[in-house]
């Protein structure tokens, strides 16, 4: 039975992977056609019914049915990242707290928002119902805990005296003790009926810590990232004191949860594993691998019988907890998404993930359906571009090697065969991490742009170093090859674009720049971004610089014209922006990524921007005349 049981679970994991899923259209932003991705995980929680499985990531709460392990409701509407989720006791209600200030009340079930409160006071950190369901405690940045009353949702009391910021509130299991966790390292005990304090834990420690009570609210499991510090406390609730510690990871220690019947601790760290503990003994009793970056948060079902992890590999895996086999995965959460290209036939969008599981997504343009993924990097995928024909994809980023000047990373340009999703070839040459790359429009010639401060012309026939470009003095951010290819341009985080004669690679002339490069579709125009968030717009032939606007306050990250060369695509902060090219007016302004856009692009035809972000997502904004 337990055979059959598990090859149906992954035989539903399977299935629920393998079609396009109407999810990519929950939950849009004003002006979003599309979703890909579901944003980086952050936390895992399961319901109190162990019905829903809550999954936190960087743009909302996805909550999966925990019988089919599909997605049933999306609960979105914060507007920067989503810090804290916490379930009623009977499962109808789900609260949220976010770095947009507001603490937000949604229907589990229908994903409807009951409640918001917004403002300068609600810069919750933490949040968590009483086991009786009649009060919600949130932990504020203003070293204040907030108490408000389920029936009315009035606020009936602040707990105040804590050294910093409120991190986490947790409620023992019997709800006679709130725990608060502050900053520097703080940790008091309240008494529920009276909300006096009755007690502290003195820690030794400089940084915010993850609390959890033991099912007997005897002891509490405490971790945090001071440093090197790779272990788990236990702290006996009744004496205030450090009963144990549990060490064996090789690196933080994120979280740490006692089983239902209280047998086990897990812990999941940033060495990519979840260990397990025996709470009789306090030996370590096993190791589980798999993820590919670091563990993020780990939670027991309600039953017991299964331990979900969350990791930045993009990834939640479950875990038999009977045999400790794993069981299977949710996927869809990319990580960081640092470049975004259409191909040239508008058909596919392919996703570079920089910084944390290395991967190439391929994904269905109108569907939003992921296609395919390109693996072999070992480091990070910072840039992509196809080939004029389409049938190649580059990605630049690093991998962890010694590189000829010592240090312990090379830049990277991988090639895949599209169709076959094969590795082709490599450039390897940088010393520093590739962050920018463009092909020639025939295709001959693929240009790459390093922390090196160098731009390197590869042979894209025969794998040839054809020449290296010089005289940034700084890292390069962007390249840009001229419409017509008689020109490439190069932008530095110095502050300046470097003009070269493609062909030749001469020097040709030197604008003011500092972040990103593109040029009208005529050739005539270059257009770069500023930090200080202007555009300017540059003429390539004259060297005359046109009037600057934009004016948004954060630095422009990435710029796009469209095909007619009539509207130019910005992106600063969270915000893409659009302008009239002629007359740098405004025509429009989209919102709705959580964190900073790092790449936008126009697909072919002109009527649609993708925008891909490092909220792990890459939205598509329908473009009207």
């Amino acid at each position: 039975m337990k055979i059959t049981m598990t090859l149906l679970m992954l035989l539903v994991l399977l299935l629920s992977n393998a079609y396009p899923q109407d999810y990519t259209r929950w939950a849009l932003p004003e002006g979003a056609v599309a979703r890909l991705g579901k944003g980086i995980i952050r936390g895992v929680q399961y319901s109190p019914d162990g019905s829903r499985l809550a999954v936190r990531s960087s743009i909302g709460i996805w909550l999966y049915d925990t019988t089919t392990y599909r997605e049933v409701v999306l609960l979105g509407g914060h507007t920067n990242q989503i810090l804290c989720v916490s379930f009623s006791p009977d499962g109808k209600t789900v609260a949220s707290a976010g770095l947009d200030e507001t603490v937000r009340l949604w229907d589990a079930v229908t994903g409807e928002q009951k409640r918001t409160f917004a403002g300068d006071k609600y810069k919750i950190h933490s949040v968590a119902f009483s086991p009786d369901g009649k009060t919600l405690a949130g932990g504020s940045k203003d070293n204040r805990v907030l108490l408000w009353d389920t029936e009315t949702w009035e606020q009936k009391r602040e707990l105040t005296g804590h050294t910093g910021w409120v991190y986490n509130v947790v409620f023992s299991p019997a709800g006679e003790t709130l725990a608060v966790e502050s900053e520097p390292g703080s940790l008091q005990l309240w008494d529920t009926e009276t909300w006096e304090r009755k007690g502290k834990l003195i820690r030794h420690a400089d940084w915010a810590a993850r609390i959890a009570f033991s099912p007997d609210g005897k002891t509490l499991a405490v971790t945090s990232m001071d440093g090197p510090d790779e272990r788990v406390e236990l702290w006996d609730i009744e004496t205030g004191q450090q009963k144990w510690e549990l060490t064996g990871h090789t690196h933080w220690v994120s979280r740490a949860v006692f089983s239902p019947d209280g047998k086990t601790v897990a812990s999941a760290s940033w060495d990519q594993t979840v260990r397990l503990w025996d709470t009789e003994t306090w030996e370590h009793k096993g190791t589980l691998t798999g993820h590919t970056h670091w563990v993020e948060n780990v939670g027991f079902s309600p039953d017991g019988q299964t331990l979900a992890s969350g990791s930045n590999d993009g990834t939640v895996r479950l875990w038999d907890t009977e045999t400790w086999e794993h069981k299977g995965t949710l996927t869809g959460h990319p990580s960081w998404i640092s470049s975004v290209a259409y191909s040239p036939d508008g058909t596919t969008i392919a996703s570079g993930s920089g910084y944390y599981d290395a991967t190439v997504r391929l994904w269905d343009a109108a569907t939003g359906e992921l296609k395919g993924k390109l693996t072999g990097q070992t480091g990070g995928v910072l840039s992509v571009a196809y080939s004029p024909d389409g049938t190649t994809l580059a990605g630049g980023g690093w991998e962890p090697r010694i590189n000829e000047v010592g240090a312990n990373e090379i830049g990277i340009v991988r090639l895949w065969d599209i169709v076959t999703g094969e590795v082709k070839g490599e450039f390897i040459g940088h010393t520093w991490r590739v962050n920018a790359l463009a092909y020639s429009p025939d295709g001959t010639t693929l240009a790459s742009g390093s922390g090196d401060k160098t731009v390197r012309l590869w042979d894209t026939v025969t794998g040839e170093l054809k020449r290296k470009l010089t005289g940034h003095r700084f890292d390069v951010k962007s390249v840009a090859y001229s419409p017509d290819g008689t020109m490439l341009a190069s932008v530095s985080s110095e502050g300046t674009i470097r003009l070269w004669d493609a062909v030749a690679g001469t020097h040709i002339d030197t604008f003011t720049g500092d972040w990103c490069v593109t040029f009208i579709p005529d050739s005539r125009l270059l257009a770069t971004g500023k930090r200080t968030g202007f555009v300017l717009l540059w003429d390539t032939v004259t060297g005359e610089s046109k009037e600057p606007f934009g004016g948004s306050k954060k630095a422009f990250a990435s710029a796009a014209f469209s095909p007619d060369g009539m509207t130019l695509a910005t992106a600063g902060g969270e915000t893409v922006r659009l302008w009239e090219v002629e007359t740098g007016e405004p025509k429009g302004v989209f919102t709705g990524h959580t964190e900073l856009v790092e790449s936008i692009v126009f697909s072919p035809d002109g009527t649609t921007l993708a925008s891909g972000s490092r909220d792990g997502t890459v939205l598509l904004w329908k473009i009207t005349d």
